[in-house]
């Protein structure tokens, strides 16, 4: 019994050796009759035709940038007038050189490799409507942005509030697809150009600002109104560049719930605005306290 279990033993083992030993044997036979010399010819010949390939494009990319680059700089230069349109044509003509230019890249890698572009561009043509129905949020867009454009509702550098979407801030790039823009806090927006339906610019004309110090009218209106054309006469020297119509003072304006105001109107350059009425209204607020007049907190009874 002991010698038949030890002899079927032995035969499994060398059962187990044959078929290792036949396999290990087709390998080397696979091996064998691999042409080595014409794999290693194949490769050099891929690897220094991609490696032209990358060369060409990246001449190419720079040749194309640095006449693109030239041409707007000549056009700024006799449209000083007018230079963010410029500067957004300019960034949207990159961007359009850059895709056109990574496509044909990309073909020629793929052709480089032997696959069959052709092919792959006949079987997208198949699935057309599927993409096409998953790309219409993409087409849009594009639509869009040619309009915002062309239309020149929008620049780069214009400040501009989406009415719909609750955003407003300085436009740093307008694209075929996307807008961005930077809010005042520092908060970068990116907007696909679909979503936008209303868009307020700020930046085609000057800014009207309206500044009302709040005061107590029956301690001397007439004082309080030369104390304040005295601040604006001042103030119009300092900021004589940003200011462009004004400080004119308006007069006394009720602002409701029995809350009394001066208020002083002028119009200055875009972007300036919010700046301008915190140094107008900091400067009225330090000149009636110097001279003894209250600045109310409260709602004013007059006559009591």
């Amino acid at each position: 019994m002991f010698l038949f279990t030890t002899q079927t033993v032995d035969s499994s083992n060398t059962n187990v050796v044959d078929q290792a030993t036949e396999q290990l044997s087709a390998w080397q036979k696979y091996w064998q009759t691999i042409n080595w010399d014409r794999v290693f010819s194949v490769l050099i010949q891929k690897g220094l035709t991609i490696l032209a390939v990358i060369v060409l494009f990246y001449l190419i990319r720079k040749i194309g940038n640095f006449l693109i680059d030239q041409s707007f700089e000549r056009q700024k230069k006799k449209i000083a007038d007018n230079a963010t349109r410029i500067e957004t044509i300019h960034a949207l003509s990159m961007n359009i050189f850059s895709y056109t230019l990574f496509f044909f890249f990309l073909y020629s890698i793929l052709d480089t490799l032997g696959i069959p572009v052709g092919s792959l561009l006949a079987g997208a043509g198949i699935a057309g409507i599927a993409i096409g129905l998953g790309a219409q949020g993409f087409t849009n867009d594009i639509i869009t942005g040619f309009f915002i454009i062309m239309e020149q509702q929008i620049d780069v550098g214009d400040y501009i509030r989406l009415t719909d979407l609750s955003i407003e801030g300085t436009v740093t790039s307008v694209g075929i697809r996307m807008l961005q823009m930077k809010s005042a806090d520092g908060t970068v927006h990116f907007i696909p150009n679909r979503n936008i339906t209303t868009i307020s610019n700020l930046s085609r004309a000057h800014m009207q600002v309206k500044v009302d110090v709040r005061i107590q009218p029956n301690e001397g209106y007439d004082k309080i109104s030369h104390l304040i054309e005295e601040a604006n006469q001042k103030l119009a020297e300092e900021f004589n560049e940003e200011i462009f119509d004004g400080p004119t003072l308006f007069g006394m304006v009720d602002l409701g719930n029995s809350n009394y105001a001066i208020r002083t109107i002028l119009y200055v350059t875009n972007g300036k605005q919010y700046k301008l009425q915190e140094e107008f209204l900091t400067a009225y607020v330090k000149i009636l306290n110097q001279n003894g007049f209250t600045i109310p907190n409260n709602p004013i009874a007059i006559g009591k």
